[in-house]
């Protein structure tokens, strides 16, 4: 559909702007005064037209709109944060990474929320009391709003958002869709498939196995011998759920065999030979050019760069371990992040608007606009109220185009997942159940049957519930080296980001792990992992 054409119908149902003119600081329609708020989001994402009209919907509904500005390179990231902090000059919504978070913090970037909320009742309800204390800062205030952390009633979502072994559907269609349980297996699969598919239909070579080891992103490379084992993602240790304590996975038998086998992949040439001296720019890259067929990644960080790829190139999770017989916890239930979030800057000069803002977004109306569109041209209304899309809809809701033009779920702003307030619909349409599994290409729809499954998430095993520490990479991730402890975490990443990619690539791995631990074992890591026990007690206690 054209964009004049969804104006066209929006204005007949009363529901678009009129005429909207921008200026500095406020958009212009012809009812009120519509202002604008920029925004910086440590996110990859897709950008949206400045005259999106459902942003422009939003903000003649809200009195506002936030100017998103998204991160382009990862690498960049510290740079801007430093150069923001130097220069005391911000924009006024600010989404940064877990380290940078609390650098704002500290340096008074942020504007406290818990002066205004009592106003305004959609961000307060968001967490309960005992999360929220989690982000408390030292001086009793809350300085951000955690994201991806709230679920309304029950987790409805189809897809794997974390982390996991991924490989494109062509490949597991070629091999006759195996049960690949171990990470032998896992690579058994690649190897025959490279083997009788050196390239692609236009004779580029495809790549086996790709590897994003900057510094941000450094888990795929380093959290497997935590999955390999069977433990869920606490990132930086495993919690014996019995005794409570937090204890070291680096130099595990697992570790040595997770590594010692991607060594082995990397001198057979399964293992892109650039994965140590790429940005992150040429690993997205490398995954939006379809000849990537595996890797380990988080769903949310590679999402963005398949967009765009046909069907056989979709990315299947895999729920490997060590050996057979250890039970996978890759899938778990959505853990509240209370490492970062986004938060109102000091140079906001309208602070209890970009509030009032906030809280908008999670009114009911405006919740359903950012995450299913209008009634009618983006979605149809059956039985028993349950939303529905059309097979126009479907395509129409995907298109790149539409996406740019249409659609504004401001992602990076709080939202809840889960249900809508009505009780009845996902909050999302790629969360419907009916709607799901329909939406898919044959390509999936055939890999999935054969495993006899009807969504993503059913092909790795059921999450349990959450334990009251879980997850510990929020923990770690707020650790600063101003601590004894941090200055510990800060030696263990030295080490792990010097020794690790050279472990892969090392023509003596033996020679490689013994300097590794030699250098790991001259780190005094206990205090570091009894900082960890102690948290994971103090989570506990503290839900009780």
């Amino acid at each position: 559909m054209k964009i004049k054409k969804t104006a066209a119908i929006l204005s007949t149902a009363a529901l678009m702007l009129t005429s909207v003119g921008c200026s500095a600081k406020e958009l212009k329609s012809d009812e009120k005064q519509i202002r604008e708020f920029t925004g910086f989001f440590a996110a990859r994402n897709n950008a949206i037209s400045d005259k999106n009209e459902i942003q422009q919907l939003i903000a003649e509904k809200t009195g506002a709109y936030i100017k998103q500005t998204w991160l382009e390179d990862q690498d960049d990231i510290n740079k801007i944060f430093s150069d923001m902090m130097i220069s005391d000059k911000y924009p006024d919504f600010i989404s940064p990474d877990a380290e940078n978070c609390q650098k704002l913090i500290k340096e008074g970037s942020f504007i406290p929320l818990d002066n205004y909320w009592d106003k305004y009742p959609n961000i307060r309800n968001l967490c309960t009391d005992s999360e929220w204390d989690r982000v408390r800062a030292d001086d009793g205030h809350i300085y951000y709003i955690p994201l991806f952390s709230s679920t309304y009633m029950k987790d409805v979502d189809p897809v794997h958002n974390g982390e996991a072994f991924w490989m494109q559907v062509k490949v597991l269609e070629w091999a006759g869709y195996p049960k690949i349980k171990t990470l032998d297996q896992y690579f058994d699969v690649l190897e025959d498939f490279l083997e009788a598919n050196p390239t692609d239909s236009d004779g580029e070579p495809f790549i086996g196995y790709e590897i994003q080891a900057n510094d941000a992103w450094f888990f795929a490379l380093d959290n497997p011998p935590m999955f390999l084992d069977g433990f869920p993602n606490d990132g930086c240790c495993k919690v014996d759920p019995e005794t409570l304590e937090a204890y070291d996975y680096n130099l595990s038998p697992t570790a040595k065999r997770w590594f010692s086998k991607l060594n082995d992949e990397y001198v057979k040439g399964i293992i892109d030979q650039e994965c140590f001296v790429m940005s992150s720019d040429q690993y997205y890259s490398k995954i939006a050019s379809g000849k990537v067929l595996g890797m380990v990644d988080q769903h949310w960080n590679f999402d963005y760069s398949t967009r765009e790829l046909p069907p056989d190139c979709t990315y299947i999770p895999i729920g490997v371990t060590i050996d057979e017989g250890i039970e996978e916890h890759y899938h778990d239930r959505t853990a509240f992040n209370d490492s970062t979030g986004t938060g109102i800057s000091i140079s906001c000069t309208a602070p209890e608007e970009a509030v009032k803002f906030i809280n908008d977004l999670l009114e009911p109306e405006i919740h359903n606009l950012r995450f299913w569109g209008v009634e009618g041209i983006d979605y149809m209304v059956g039985e028993g109220g349950v939303f529905y899309q059309t097979d126009k809809q479907k395509e129409r809701w995907n298109d790149a185009d539409y996406i740019y033009s249409h659609r504004c779920g401001y992602e990076y702003m709080p939202y809840y997942q889960g249900m809508l307030k009505d009780g009845i619909n996902a909050y999302s349409p790629s969360c419907q159940p009916d709607e799901f599994f329909q939406g898919l290409s044959d390509e999936v729809k055939r890999c999935l049957e054969a495993y006899g499954v009807k969504t993503y998430v059913e092909l790795l095993n059921e999450a349990p519930e959450n334990p009251p520490w879980y997850p510990m990479w929020s923990f770690n991730n707020a650790i600063t080296s101003d601590t004894d402890y941090g200055k510990i975490m800060k030696q263990i990443d030295e080490a792990k980001h010097k020794y690790l990619p050279l472990l892969v690539m090392s023509s003596d791995f033996g020679k490689t792990w013994k300097e590794y631990t030699e250098v790991y074992n001259d780190i005094d890591t206990q205090i570091y992992f009894d900082e960890l026990t102690a948290e994971v007690h103090r989570r506990t206690d503290n839900s009780k």
